[in-house]
């Protein structure tokens, strides 16, 4: 490393070798490390993963565009080093500056204004683009330098183009694997820096090394909460999500997962009844017509329903299963998961839970739809057809769908999949934002359902009647859902923009009659 160098030098191939690896880990450690700083607002959807791929693919294209354009009129390798030295100060003020966008984005949601969430979502993504773009430069621009004939042009190219991958590789493995569950989102954009800054050195000279220390300073900086939200008592980026511990004023303490509309668990310290969609499964034990032994609740968060099963059927062994091992831990901080002896919690995802399993069930409760996407791959035929097998003779499977009022689309498309496996598919209408879809392997007649939920648990009467009185019954869909064909989020995209420009609110919902303890 060298303090001048002229402006028609040919720098060492070391030094754009190491240039080219930087930028390569830059730009594809920025696309993942932005995932988790829209993760908490916005969810990882497919949708969520598309935009962003999207943005970079399309930054880096013009980067490698302009970064030829400009090599062949000034090829001097020190603005080859300012460009990866300003690429890496625009990579370090990402996470500072997005944060004010992100916490517009709160209100946004709520109020389920879809400019406000447009404009914030684009906004954080094209912070993230002009670093990218200035990286996608390096590559082009090396090459340049770096041909001395054109008898070893392809050699050159060929190389340089390798190692820009190979970076690119470890961009992605590094921040998702190592930085990020180790110092957390903020600093593993600073650390990202620091890398880009110090690679630049290289090219600009040891008197440089100055802007990398600088960098380096900030990571002394605290990240602070990364949601900003009254109440809140607990977060953390786990390896799967962010999750959040949001305390109310009457004591209610709430689990927000990634995107923060939908709350995923709830506690509360006088009882096991919430108001909210998890009282709903309570309801259901009595239309097996006989003492519930046997549940697997796929998708146990917290640990809501488990602890109130184990409350009202206290004689009910329960399977909890929960991908997240982060989220079994804080419920069982939090949320009072311990509370109830007969559940064993299963840290894996629903569908190898019940491939690798022999048990049957009772009672399946379906709650890992991350409101309001559905995961595809928990909505075909064939993951039905994996529950049905499940299910003890009388069994019943029940799915919380997220939906918007009177746009049943979503209902009709799980439900109409669900029928394609079961003989009967029922639709409970909860709640205004949650609907139970019902799948029983024995069909039930009008008065049997009547005459089952006539009894049961005293406290949890007033729910049981409104089950009875709201459920109808959905007919199997046209064209069930696949594995390979399940569009999911494009027809709740389709079903949130509508809702939404009719002005529709995002708010905390209840059950239209909430025993009391």
């Amino acid at each position: 490393m060298t303090d001048r160098s002229p402006a028609g030098e040919r720098p060492g191939s070391f030094a754009l070798g190491a240039l080219v690896f930087g930028a390569g880990i830059g730009a594809l450690a920025t696309e993942i490390t932005a995932s988790r700083l829209l993760a908490p607002y916005f969810g990882s959807s497919t949708i969520v993963w598309a935009n962003l791929i999207g943005i970079v693919l399309g930054a880096l294209a013009l980067g490698y565009w302009l970064g030829g354009r400009l090599a062949d009129r000034r090829p001097e390798p020190r603005l080859l080093g300012r460009i990866v030295l300003v690429a890496a100060l625009c990579v370090a003020v990402v996470p500072f500056l997005a944060k004010p966008f992100l916490e517009l984005t709160v209100d946004g949601l709520d109020s389920a204004s879809a400019g406000a969430v447009v404009g914030s979502f684009v906004a954080v993504l094209l912070l993230c683009a002009p670093p990218v773009v200035l990286l996608g430069m390096v590559s082009p621009f090396a090459i340049r330098l770096a041909v001395s004939s054109i008898d070893t042009a392809g050699a050159v190219a060929g190389r340089l183009y390798a190692l820009s991958t190979g970076g690119s590789l470890v961009g992605v493995f590094l921040p998702a694997l190592l930085l990020i569950p180790a110092v957390g989102t903020q600093r593993t954009f600073l650390v990202i820096a620091v890398a880009l800054a110090t690679s630049s050195c290289f090219l600009l000279g040891s008197r440089f090394l100055v802007a990398p220390a600088l960098l380096a300073a900030l990571l002394l900086v605290p990240p602070g909460a990364i949601k900003a939200e009254e109440g809140l008592i607990h977060e953390e980026t786990s390896f799967h999500q962010y999750i959040g511990v949001v305390e109310r004023a009457d004591g209610r303490r709430l689990l927000h997962l990634n995107e923060g509309v939908a709350v995923h668990s709830v506690w509360r310290a006088d009882s096991v009844l919430t108001g909210g969609v998890w009282d709903a499964f309570l309801a259901l034990p009595p239309l097996l017509g006989r003492p519930l032994e046997r549940v697997a609740i796929l998708g146990n968060a917290g640990g809501t329903t488990a602890r109130a099963l184990g409350v009202y059927y206290p004689d009910a062994e329960i399977d909890g299963v929960e991908l997240d091992p982060a989220v079994s831990r804080v419920g069982r901080e939090f949320f009072g998961m311990g509370d109830n002896p007969r559940l064993t919690v299963h840290d894996v995802d629903a569908r190898p839970f019940l491939r690798s399993t022999d048990e049957r069930f009772d009672l399946i409760v379906v709650d890992a739809y991350r409101q309001p996407y559905v995961p595809f791959y928990l909505a075909t035929r064939e993951f039905f057809r994996l529950v049905r097998e499940h299910l003890a003779p009388g069994g019943i499977v029940a799915l919380n769908v997220a939906g918007v009022p009177d746009d049943r689309r979503l209902v009709d498309a799980v439900g109409g999949t669900l029928a394609a496996e079961l003989p009967q598919v029922l639709a409970w209408p909860a709640l205004r934002f949650n609907t139970i879809v019902l799948g029983m392997v024995e069909p039930l007649a009008a008065t049997a359902f009547s005459e089952r939920l006539a009894v049961g648990p005293a406290e949890l009467a007033p729910i049981r009647e409104l089950l009875a009185r709201d459920v109808y019954r959905l007919e199997r869909a046209d064209r069930p859902w696949t594995d390979d064909h399940a569009p999911v989020e494009w027809l709740t995209d389709r079903m949130i923009v509508s809702y939404a420009a009719e002005g529709g609110r995002l708010d905390e919902d209840y059950l239209p009659t909430r025993p009391e303890p």
